[in-house]
């Protein structure tokens, strides 16, 4: 039964990252899905980010913390020695947690617990973070009356790469630019679209327009990308109609039985495109750090300092650089690589 009930919430959240949902939205939704298994009086999922940890938005179940908690609940979440933080999580290698398997001795010392939970006649909490191919997206934080069971906290940790991989997707589809919706396709273990939001008529239109069929030929060469990768995804930037780049990412999801591949398509931004530019300019490894220190706005003795070399030197790489983008000034460089930003 316990089985049966993970697969298809696996498949509902699956289903989930496929909707074009940000991630706000995304967690609202999944704790539906998780409520109807492991139920709770308060719980709280979080994103993270995935190369810190740190917390980067909140999101609550049906009924929220009340305000004057939630101050002390993030002071503890940072203060240091409290069990079972999302970061401690994050470094270990099972995802799930209950405060009920922590020695009492460190139970008796949580603030988490004595000045958050129990003033609200709660005692009882389960942690988990959402870790896919070895990266964490976020978190989530449950807390009930009674006791969790090892059969929900299993539940719990084997729908967490599920999680994992939606929270990723939605990262990226909650991230709109300019210059076209971006699009959510979702691609069967055959590379054949089962769905897709709105926008992606858009974009097949417009690269069909280079070529009948482009779209899903970009499609197919992109999940196989994803498939074949320990990280479970892929990247690729493609010209469009005008000449312009257009970023299709891919990424696996969880699901029981299937191999389902989500694709995300969008206009790619500069930044996107500045390994790209550095290759198509033939600069080195060093002239490429000089560019990323002039991109951020950095004076020359800043750059010395930060690259360990000299400001003579700093002053040669950015005369190589300008020669080959053809271009007399660091506001014309960085107009040239990012044309959204500006050097003053």
């Amino acid at each position: 039964m316990w089985e049966g009930r993970a697969i298809g919430a696996r498949r509902e959240i699956a289903a989930l990252a496929s909707a074009g949902l940000g991630v706000a939205e995304l967690h609202r939704a999944a704790i539906d899905v998780v409520e109807r298994v492991v139920p709770t009086e308060l719980t709280c999922w979080a994103s993270l980010d995935p190369d810190t940890a740190v917390i980067s938005s909140m999101t609550s179940g049906p009924t929220r913390i009340p305000a004057e908690y939630e101050p002390l609940l993030a002071t503890y979440e940072y203060s240091g020695g409290e069990p079972h933080t999302f970061a401690e999580l994050a470094r270990r290698p099972e995802p799930v947690a209950l405060l009920s398997d922590v020695p009492q001795r460190e139970v008796a010392r949580s603030g988490r617990l004595n000045e958050v939970w129990r003033p609200l006649g709660l005692c009882h909490e389960m942690r988990a973070v959402f870790r896919v191919d070895g990266t964490c997206w976020g978190a989530a934080g449950m807390v009930r009356r009674g006791d969790f069971t090892d059969r929900e906290a299993e539940f719990v940790a084997s729908v967490t790469p599920a999680l994992a991989a939606a929270t990723r997707v939605a990262a990226r589809c909650g991230n709109h630019r300019a210059g076209g919706d971006p699009a959510i396709v979702v691609v069967g273990p055959d590379c054949v679209q089962r769905a897709a939001t709105a926008a992606a008529r858009s974009w097949r239109e417009e690269l069909d327009e280079i070529a009948p069929g482009r779209f899903s030929v970009l499609l197919r060469a992109v999940v196989v990308g994803a498939r074949a990768a320990a990280s479970g995804t892929f990247r690729a930037r493609v010209r469009d109609a005008s000449g312009g780049w257009v970023l299709l990412q891919a990424s696996r999801l969880i699901a029981e039985d299937d191999d389902e591949t989500v694709v995300t398509v969008e206009r790619a931004s500069g930044g996107e495109l500045l390994g790209l530019l550095f290759a198509a300019y033939g600069l080195t490894a060093r002239e490429r750090e000089v560019c990323h220190e002039v991109i951020a706005g950095r004076s020359t003795s800043d750059i010395a300092a930060r690259l360990v070399i000299s400001a003579h030197t700093v002053q040669d790489h950015l005369k190589s650089v300008f020669g080959k983008v053809d271009v007399r000034s660091r506001g014309e460089l960085v107009a040239r690589l990012r044309p959204e930003e500006r050097v003053t």
